[in-house]
């Protein structure tokens, strides 16, 4: 069969010569270059690849139009030549040399065969897209090349400008296609929707809008299969009857979406379509594009513990590919639902798979296949953090072992097409799980206003029709069906029957979150992995004691229940009875502001029984009182105010002596507090808690020594009494009356600085404060003399003080 020639023609040459000559490549042609149909079939002509031609596309729909484009190309149906593999369904055979999967099929064919036996050649169609399952099996494949199969054919093709990075990582050179588009003019809207403005009725105005203005097909894009049947719905009735709307989603039955693909035979078609219409599949005749301005994507919802789609807005990169559908085939106009200004505000690009995805499912990969991130070939590394949080559920699973080593329990589960939590559901509870698990992975069955109980669910599946006939509410029958389709396929893949219920099989896949009621009016629940979350007041699940809560809002602090189910204290003890134990808890209580000592039998974080621990040892009792002094700091005590203060100038004088300031010892507190810190259990206790002997016993009895003679506690007057020096200011202080330094020639100092001195009135009221005593003899004391003889007229006033004697005392009454 003949086949028009695309921009893509041009770039085949030095495309295979590159292939043949490097055996890897990355190409970079835009959407509508024709890369997807054009170059796996040119590989194959040119005899490149010794055996079958594997091709990744992100998405189902784009992966069985592609080997049905290429198959037709050839004259023949899917399954010979060329064929495909998706979830559920695969058309192959021994004749198929090129065959299309789905990304996550690819890292289960080098899991079960490392050498990818039969495979001559891998191409990563729409790599751009950064999907998990993407990263991860170019890296696989990238380690197969260079250890196991120097002949394995890598090229990664990708829709942007941005490929630089995928050949700097692939060692690969890198060919681009110019590709051809005819000009768009892009229209935005004058003014911003206002604020809750529903989508659906302003994109079918403007859908309405671009009918009445332009000639050709209208491909609409939508963020999910609801609003796309909402804006169906408001614009059947509105549309010329030549018109004819054409839905386009995932999880729609092939022929529908080849119906949406082709060319009407008569009239005008208008397509309302998800983001799969960006790139991969080729909508033909279509010459304006009106865009919603939103995409729904898989972000890791630590809510429910699994991924969940999202809806957001979309980036400039996205938007462009969008527009670019317009510029196919003639000249061709963009809609925008945004105005020209809020196009700045938007992001750049979209977040790769691996920065935004949940990777449980990627870190037990990863440890079948025997290596840590850092060391595999990823274009973006993941995050540690959520990394080690990954690998701590899979502990949690039995699917790792102490050591991190994947266990025989954890390569069942990667074996299966399921998220880590459902396929161990899957595996321990039976073909009972298969429902529960299809119905977890999929969005709800009841509407938004049905109660939380995860048991509904499971009813309404079983039985629709009787379930809204005795409870009222409606099931959505297309996820229904596609929820069915999954347990059937599931089944075959589980475990021994168990005979477990909801709740427990829930369990299984959330030990993390059984749920323990708090005290208190308020439906509140402490859950098994230690985090808060808080049922409906008006739900029948609220006055459950334990739930195992399936699907959480997300907030950090105490998320809200959006589905879960309850759970009895014996099947929570059948489950588990390796993790429940008894342990002994001595700790600080921020809400008692006291230790508190209990000994509990406890599953996780929540405790199911709670004892009094009298006899708790001092030291734990001490130790526990040390994270309430983290909590409350030291007490202020004058004493020891003072003494921190001289060991800071005498450190500062060169003296080795431990640092006393607040940080260093709040630092140390184990090593220099928590002897003295027996009997200690309270905020009162604490606070009346002497510091000193403790500060004291950071030093020895030289160290103390040498402090006393650098950096005296106190000084001696003249008549012999000694007074404290203060050292908490920027100099040395001491405080004592004025005659007391009668005779006094030379001035006050300790650990050589000058002391200030405050000159005291016999009534113990300050009168001068000097750091040079004998120019205050000299110079202020006539005027202080003369204001205070008047004053005090019974106490010695001499005129020339450095020949008096010190004195206290006050001259006789007459």
């Amino acid at each position: 069969m003949t086949t028009p020639r695309l921009p893509i023609d041009d770039a085949l040459p030095a495309l295979i010569a590159a292939l043949r000559d490097r055996g890897r490549a990355v190409l970079q042609a835009p959407p509508g270059a024709g890369k997807t149909t054009k170059v796996p079939l040119a590989m194959l002509e040119a005899g490149l690849a010794r055996g079958r031609i594997l091709m990744l596309e992100p998405r189902r729909l784009a992966a069985r139009a592609a080997a049905a484009r290429m198959a037709e190309t050839l004259g023949e149906a899917p399954g010979e030549t060329v064929g495909y593999r998706i979830r559920g369904e695969a058309k192959v055979s021994g004749a198929t040399r090129i065959e299309v999967v789905t990304e996550g099929i690819l890292t289960r064919m080098i899991q079960s065969d490392p050498e990818l036996t039969g495979i001559g050649a891998v191409i990563f169609d729409e790599f751009h897209e950064r999907s998990l399952n993407a990263d991860l099996g170019l890296a696989l494949c990238l380690e197969i090349a260079g250890a196991l199969r120097e002949d394995l054919l890598l090229l990664a093709m990708s829709a942007t400008l941005d490929a630089g990075p995928v050949a700097a990582l692939m060692d690969a050179p890198l060919v681009t296609s110019e590709g051809r588009m005819f000009p768009v003019e892009t229209r935005w809207l004058d003014r911003p929707l206002g604020r809750g403005a529903r989508m659906e009725p302003a994109l079918a105005d403007l859908v309405l809008q671009a009918a009445g203005e332009t000639t050709g097909g209208i491909l609409v894009f939508l963020p999910g299969e609801g609003e796309i049947r909402r804006t169906e719905a408001l614009l059947r009735d509105r549309l010329p009857g030549d018109h004819h709307i054409r839905p386009l989603f995932g999880a729609m039955d092939f022929a529908a979406q080849r119906a949406a693909i082709r060319t009407e035979t008569a009239g005008r078609k208008i397509v309302l379509a998800t983001s799969i219409a960006e790139t991969s599949l080729t909508i033909e005749d279509i010459r304006v594009v009106v865009d919603a301005g939103l995409a729904r994507r898989a972000r890791f919802d630590p809510g429910s513990g699994m991924a969940r789609l999202v809806t957001e807005r979309v980036t400039r990169a996205e938007a462009e590919q969008r527009r670019g559908r317009a510029g196919r085939v003639a000249e061709g106009t963009c809609y925008r639902l945004w105005t020209r200004g809020e196009e700045g505000a938007l992001a750049a690009f979209p977040p790769a798979g691996i920065e935004a995805e949940d990777l449980a499912p990627l870190a037990l990969d990863l440890a079948l296949w025997g290596a840590e991130p850092a060391a595999m070939p990823f274009l973006t590394q993941p995050n540690p953090g959520a990394y080690a949080e990954a690998q701590a559920l899979l502990h949690m699973l039995g699917a790792l072992d102490a050591g991190g080593l994947i266990t025989d329990h954890g390569r069942a589960l990667a074996a299966l097409p399921l998220h880590p939590r459902l396929a161990h559901m899957l595996q321990l509870g039976g073909p009972d799980a298969a429902l529960l698990a299809a119905l977890m992975a999929e969005r709800d069955i009841l509407p938004r206003e049905a109660p939380r109980d995860l048991t509904l669910r499971v009813e309404a599946a079983r039985d629709p029709a009787r379930f809204q006939r005795d409870r009222g509410f409606a099931v959505h029958r297309a996820t229904l069906e596609r929820v069915k389709q999954e347990a059937k396929r599931l089944r075959a893949s589980a475990g021994p029957a168990q005979g477990l219920g909801t709740a427990e099989l829930a369990a299984l896949a959330y030990p993390d979150r059984i749920g323990l009621r708090r005290p208190g009016e308020a439906p509140r629940f402490l859950l098994s992995g230690g985090k808060g979350a808080v049922i409906d007041a008006g739900d029948p699940l609220a006055s459950a004691r334990l739930i195992v809560a399936t699907d959480l809002d997300g907030d950090p602090r105490e998320a809200r229940v959006r589905q879960a189910a309850a759970i009895s204290e014996s099947a929570l003890r059948g489950l588990f009875p390796d993790q429940i134990a008894w342990v002994d808890i001595c700790e600080w209580s921020r809400r008692e502001r006291r230790v508190v000592a209990r000994r509990q039998e406890r599953f996780g974080a929540i405790a199911l029984d709670d004892r009094s621990w009298t006899d708790a040892p001092a030291q734990a009792v001490a130790r526990a009182m040390l994270e309430g002094v983290r909590e409350l700091g030291l007490p202020q005590q004058e004493a020891a105010r003072l003494f921190r203060a001289r060991v800071a100038l005498a450190r500062a004088g060169g003296l080795a002596l431990p640092d006393m300031s607040e940080d260093a010892l709040m630092a140390t507190l184990e090593d220099w507090l928590l002897p003295h810190l027996t009997g200690v259990k309270t905020v009162a206790q604490w606070k009346s808690f002497d510091l000193m002997p403790a500060l004291r016993g950071m030093l020895d009895w030289d160290r103390q020594q040498a402090l006393d003679r650098a950096v005296p506690a106190r000084f001696t007057t003249p008549l012999g009494r000694e007074i404290p020096i203060d050292y908490s200011g920027e100099v040395p202080a001491i405080e004592l009356r004025l005659q007391e330094l009668f005779g006094q020639t030379t001035h006050p100092s300790v650990a050589g600085q000058p002391l200030r001195v405050s000159l005291l009135s016999p009534a113990g009221r300050p009168v001068q404060v000097t750091m040079d005593l004998p120019g205050f003899w000299a110079s202020s004391y006539a005027d202080v003399r003369k204001d205070m003889r008047g004053r005090y007229p019974r106490h010695p006033w001499p005129e020339d003080p450095t020949q008096a004697d010190p004195t206290l005392r006050a001259k006789p009454r007459r």
